[in-house]
């Protein structure tokens, strides 16, 4: 098994694991997938995520064809690096390998610029193609013209704020707080056409490179908002020499005046997820958030 034989017989990627002709060795993944690096015989490393066996989690319908999609769609703007695509299958995707190295001013300024580019490169409307997921949840990508701050209250807040809602993730403090936003979010203006973005953008979403380049992986690509991507970027502990990206990429495209003021708007899509996916631990950062978007 060496890579053009992968390349050309993809389907056969199951059987050749199931025998155990390609070596595996477990790595990190996160919290909704199993990672594994493959040694092809030619020496080529891969990187494997599959579906956990777990109770009362099947794997969703699409969900690794979502991710290639968004993986091949971003790469095709030719700016920030994307791990390529080798096999999409219904129960697997595997992976380009990127091998890890250390997060250097240099490369942030350059994740900034490429980052910059990458948005440039725009989307024929807000969504997607194809069928969204975040995490392991569905996230709607239906294409829509409307105006950004529409689209987004209804597509990327509501649908999660009601999940956070049915598990008791919130208290009504946290809900009358978002829905309070919601109803005003005409007041922060914004908009602009949408943007080719990553989606999920939290700093363990950038996997920085032993090439110097800082690389884009997991994502709910789609078209959106730029200030989405960057207000992720800070959030959790905010990623490596942030404040080198941010400057990198306003001498690219500067940002419109109030993008501070928004952060917090942006950051409530990810955070509502949390807690719809995770419940209550990440409830007080669903209520900082959604104040400080009102106090701005």
């Amino acid at each position: 098994m060496d890579l053009p034989y992968l390349r050309a017989h993809p389907e056969q990627l199951p059987v050749l694991l199931a025998h155990q002709r390609i070596r595996e060795t477990p790595v990190g993944g996160g919290d909704i997938c199993t990672a594994t690096r493959l040694t092809l015989d030619d020496g080529t490393s891969l990187f494997l995520k599959t579906w956990p066996e777990r109770a009362g989690r099947p794997l969703p319908e699409g969900f690794f064809a979502t991710e290639a999609a968004g993986l091949a769609w971003l790469r095709e703007a030719g700016a920030v690096p994307v791990p390529e695509v080798i096999a999409s299958l219904p129960t697997m995707l595997a992976l380009e390998w990127v091998e890890p190295g250390p997060a250097t001013p240099q490369a942030a300024e350059r994740f900034g610029r490429e980052l910059a580019a990458l948005h440039r490169a725009g989307a024929p409307a807000f969504g997607a193609e194809w069928p969204g997921f975040i995490g392991s949840l569905p996230q709607d990508n239906t294409p829509s013209t409307d105006p950004w701050p529409t689209w987004f209250a209804e597509r990327r807040l509501l649908p999660y704020l009601r999940r956070s809602v049915d598990n008791g993730a919130l208290t009504a403090a946290e809900v009358a707080a978002v829905e309070t936003l919601i109803a005003r979010i005409d007041e922060y203006g914004g908009a602009e056409p949408p943007a080719r973005i990553h989606g999920d953008l939290w700093p363990g979403n950038v996997l920085w490179g032993a090439d110097g380049r800082a690389w884009l992986v997991d994502p709910a690509a789609h078209g959106g908002h730029r200030e989405t991507d960057l207000a992720q970027l800070a959030l959790f502990g905010g990623a490596p020499y942030l404040d080198r990206i941010l400057a990198a990429y306003h001498e690219v495209w500067p940002l419109a005046d109030g993008w501070e003021r928004r952060r917090p708007i942006h950051q409530l899509h990810l955070l509502l997820v949390h807690t719809a996916l995770f419940g209550a631990a990440y409830r007080d950062a669903v209520g900082r958030a959604a104040r400080a978007a009102l106090s701005a």
